[in-house]
């Protein structure tokens, strides 16, 4: 059974009790620097900031509903290559999932890395959470927390959480270290922290917080928040099936996209050094595209937009964790999550695949399984 700690909330200054934890991770002589994401001093924005030294972590907001980037990515970089240094990273659960795939695919490592991840309450997209920042100050994120764990009204009524966040099933932190629980808790007082790895037993001891416990209305809350998230993640999947069940529907569907590819940029998945789509397989030449208007009579510029989005379903449907940063980077508000989430389950469920859970779970494409689709390769 996980060891569980209790972490004190000083003063019922919920972020107080997150940065005296990164103070304690970042002052054990192991832990040469901790990945946070903490408040910019030029403007209401959260990012994740490599920290040093101690007297650096006063800005740190790990719940705020702010997701500008998916930090698997990051994190990726930091661990590529061993240093002969342990670093902490403080997660969302999608980046968690994400990072695991990209271990997979080898291009991050989990030696010498320590996880923290806590229970994801949601964020809003960028001009959303810009808008919440400027309506509630300082006080931001205490008012989207105790918003999001009461169910009550928020300050901000007329702004809902990322369509990504509002049908994510994995809001909490597998494959972290260390667990910080939130639904259910009491959060004026203390929070439980399990240690579900060995390497988070080890910090646990070292770290030296009393022994503590979940609350029994944890589980009944979770379930019950799992229920509405699978439910709104289905009325998704049919809306998007209906607005996409035919060529025509799909381009159309995909009509505001100018193949910016910030889509791709934004993918903590995505990852090959040099797309396709940059390359000269695509750089067509001009004679190609008066080819193509002479034989229609008119042809859509730019070209390739559907053939794009294609390409990327087939490469990385396997591994999308749906965070959502494809419709957040997206400038012309193309729902891409909707249709790479609704497409991706299918693909997964047909391989019996679960993304980002398991480092030893191999890619399906990765692994040669001799009693695979028998209704397919027809081998008795």
């Amino acid at each position: 059974m996980a060891t569980t700690v209790k972490i004190d909330i000083p003063d019922n200054n919920l972020l107080a009790a997150f940065k005296h934890l990164a103070r304690s991770i970042l002052e054990i002589e192991e832990i040469s620097a901790i990945l946070v994401p903490q408040q910019l001093p030029m403007k209401a924005m959260v990012m994740p900031v490599l920290v040093s030294d101690p007297e650096k972590l006063e800005a740190i907001d790990p719940l705020a509903p702010s997701f500008t980037l998916n930090a698997a990515k990051v994190v990726s970089k930091l661990t590529r290559r061993p240093t002969g240094e342990t670093i902490a990273v403080m997660l969302r659960p999608c980046e968690i999932r994400a990072f695991v795939e990209l271990v997979k695919l080898k291009q991050g490592r989990r030696e010498d890395i320590l996880i923290i991840g806590s229970d994801c309450l949601g964020a809003y997209d960028n001009t959303d959470f810009f808008a919440f920042a400027k309506a509630c100050g300082s006080s931001a994120t205490d008012a989207f927390v105790n918003t999001a764990l009461s169910g009550k009204p928020g300050p901000e009524q007329s702004i809902d959480l990322a369509p990504a966040c509002r049908v994510c099933e994995h809001f909490l932190p597998e494959g972290a270290d260390l667990a910080i629980s939130l639904l259910g808790e009491e959060i004026t007082t203390h929070l439980p922290m399990q240690a579900l790895t060995p390497a988070g037993e080890q910090l646990v001891d070292r770290l030296g917080l009393a022994p503590g416990q979940v609350a029994a209305s944890r589980e009944s809350i979770v379930e019950k928040r799992l229920e509405q998230h699978q439910a709104a993640r289905d009325r998704m999947f049919t809306a998007t099936a209906e607005a996409t069940d035919s060529l025509e529907k799909l381009c159309s569907y995909l009509g505001n996209c100018i193949n910016c590819y910030n889509c791709r940029v934004a993918c903590p998945v995505c990852y090959c050094r040099e797309c396709v789509f940059v390359t000269d397989v695509f750089d067509h030449d001009p004679a190609q595209y008066l080819g193509w208007a002479k034989r229609k009579g008119a042809v859509k510029m730019p070209t390739d937009t559907a053939f794009y989005h294609l390409t990327r379903l087939a490469h990385m449907s396997t591994a999308c964790v749906g965070c959502g940063q494809c419709s957040n980077a997206c400038p012309n508000d193309v729902p891409v999550m909707e249709l790479f989430r609704m497409l991706s389950a299918r693909t997964q469920a047909a391989f019996d695949y679960h993304p980002g859970i398991r480092v030893e779970d191999r890619p399906p494409l990765a692994a040669f399984k001799e009693d695979e689709y028998q209704d397919v390769v027809g081998i008795d």
